[in-house]
């Protein structure tokens, strides 16, 4: 039961035990167990979830199975089991670390230049509207491998408290009504029935019953993976996205696999960084800017000068992301160079500390057609046991509501993840990122993400940190790791105003209070071009575990609607 499942590409996984990724010798176990349990979501019930499954003696991974099909059924807009995501495992025990890919696949019909004109330049709606842009989901595989090779209670338990959600219904947010008023044209008819019944949105504080996707988490509770990959769901599921014009076939829903990853394992410092692997590009990005960091000094200041230095060091990531970075199961890619100490110090060198870098002086694969949007889609959570078991997970249907397709009898929104699969190599997704070969589509292809779960452990004790956020989720993950360096506390990491780089388009976006006016200026007058935007951006979650003082904090971002609890031993 506790044998990790090997990766589809053995080669790969040989070359990550190798030490790829810096895999470096950390002694620095935690001392003794955490006082308690603790939980942080995108949404209240959802965290209830997760306590309900904890109480009842499951463990983190049991409880990463509860929140993660929760979320599913109260802000669908953002994930659910008709897409994916990256589910990073501690097991105290043994220390042993590993990240379960339920990314989502291309179908075996899809290609190269589907989402193509005729003078081969992206069709932007094509891959994020209906089912054709619409990717085989990971999330169903990966519940059910999770709770039955990490679990204490079984699938069946661990899904229960969604099921009574979907089943039972509950009332919608603020948040939830905006979106479905939002959506509205772009949703199928299915989903339209569900969330506009007689033609009008359901309203702030009206009850949302989903019988039909009760009954499909159900079957996925009664017979495991099957009960969504095989027989009548798979079928539902089917027919609906072909009828809408997409091209799924039940061999691509029955030939779906949820591997094992060995994460990327970094040192900056004292601290050891254990974050996400390829198809995402979260990890690789994280080894690069610290990398940089150490070789130009960075102290924890966080100055104008220090800022700066973080820019560039964003900067020269995100060229290499759009450069080199796909699914490993198809790609060679350098990595072993990408990660490595050398490979950051050559980064570093081009770097001026008073002067911004052009990003057309660093060779690039193309220019960007559109600016970067607001991610708000995408969820994350992160989970703490008892016993010092620790979940960071990031799940996505992609844009609000996927492709804003309800496969009908499912209760299930359709994914649109085709859309981070480079359509072009002249043409950027919906978060603004280029790509290049590297992440074109190809039959059973997984897209290449930014979706960065991570932990941290040093003298601080152990961070459990992730967000959504389409392009800026990296950017986010490192600046919330630095805070916590510099010793903030869980609330501070997730609220903190925030700044991003993503190379191209060459600009630095700021949350407000990101830079005062002195920083602002002197940005400026070394070159940088500052977009100071009027909204925010992120959806961190946090759990906290400082050993030395006993003391266990978790913390939502109060951009969302978010929860965090924290229950202790002697408080059960």
């Amino acid at each position: 039961m506790d044998a990790p499942l090997e990766s589809r590409n053995a080669s790969y996984g040989r070359t990550l035990a190798a030490g790829l990724f810096m895999v470096l010798a950390f002694s620095a176990q935690a001392a003794g167990k955490p006082p308690g349990f603790a939980v942080a979501s995108a949404h209240p019930l959802a965290t209830d979830a997760g306590i309900e499954i904890l109480q009842q003696g499951g463990n983190a991974f049991d409880a990463a199975v509860a929140v993660s099909a929760a979320l599913g059924v109260v802000e669908p807009y953002s994930s659910g089991i008709g897409g994916g995501g990256f589910w990073l495992l501690h097991r105290e025990r043994d220390r042993f670390e590993t990240m379960v890919d339920g990314r989502e696949m291309a179908p075996q019909a899809a290609s190269r230049e589907m989402y193509q004109d005729a003078q081969g330049h992206a069709i932007a709606d094509l891959s994020r509207n209906g089912p054709i842009a619409g990717g085989i989901p990971g999330t169903p595989a990966a519940l059910d491998h999770i709770a039955a090779r990490y679990g204490k209670l079984g699938l069946a338990r661990d899904l229960a408290p969604a099921i009574r959600l979907a089943r039972e219904g509950f009332p919608l947010d603020a948040r939830f009504a905006k979106f479905i008023v939002m959506e509205s044209k772009r949703l199928s008819p299915a989903a339209r029935a569900l969330l506009l019944p007689d033609g009008k949105a359901l309203a702030e504080g009206a009850l949302l019953r989903q019988p039909d996707l009760a009954d499909t988490l159900q079957r996925l509770a009664d017979q495991g993976r099957d009960g969504f990959y095989k027989g009548a769901t798979a079928q539902q599921l089917v027919d609906g996205v072909r009828a809408g014009g997409g091209i799924w076939t039940l061999q691509d829903l029955a030939g779906y696999t949820a591997p094992e990853r060995k994460p990327v394992v970094v040192r900056f410092k004292d601290y050891r960084i254990v974050t996400a692997p390829p198809p995402s590009a979260g990890g690789v990005g994280l080894a690069e800017m610290f990398n940089q960091l150490s070789v130009l000094g960075w102290t924890g200041n966080n100055g104008v000068h220090s800022q700066q230095l973080v820019i560039e060091a964003m900067r020269r990531a995100y060229r290499d992301r759009a450069t080199y970075l796909g699914d490993p199961d198809y790609i060679e890619m350098p990595l072993q160079r990408l990660v490595s100490p050398e490979y950051g110090r050559a980064l570093a060198k081009s770097i001026q500390h008073d002067h911004a870098t052009p990003s057309v002086d660093l060779p690039a694969p193309g220019q960007p057609k559109r600016a970067a949007k607001e991610g708000v889609d995408t969820t994350h959570y992160s989970i703490i046991d008892g016993e010092g078991n620790r979940v960071a997970a990031t799940v996505t249907v992609n844009l609000i509501f996927g492709s804003a397709f309800l496969a009908p009898g499912t209760g299930v929104f359709i994914n649109d993840e085709m859309d981070d699969f480079a359509a072009s190599t002249t043409d950027s997704n919906a978060f603004g990122l280029i790509g290049s070969s590297a992440n074109a589509v190809a039959p059973g292809k997984r897209p290449l993400s930014t979706m960065t779960p991570s932990f941290v452990e040093g003298p601080k004790g152990v961070l459990v940190v992730g967000t959504p956020g389409g392009s800026r989720i990296l950017t986010m993950v490192l600046l919330g790791m630095l805070d916590f360096f510099r010793g903030a506390d869980a609330q501070a990491i997730v609220s903190d105003p925030r700044y991003h780089m993503q190379y191209l388009p060459d600009q630095v976006q700021f949350e407000k209070g990101a830079f005062d006016e002195q920083a602002q200026a002197a940005l400026a007058g070394m070159g940088y071009k500052l977009d100071a935007l009027s909204s925010s951006f992120g959806n961190m979650q946090a759990v906290l575990w400082r050993p030395a003082q006993g003391t266990l904090q978790a913390a939502a971002d109060p951009r969302g609607v978010g929860t965090a609890r924290v229950v202790l031993k002697n408080a059960r």
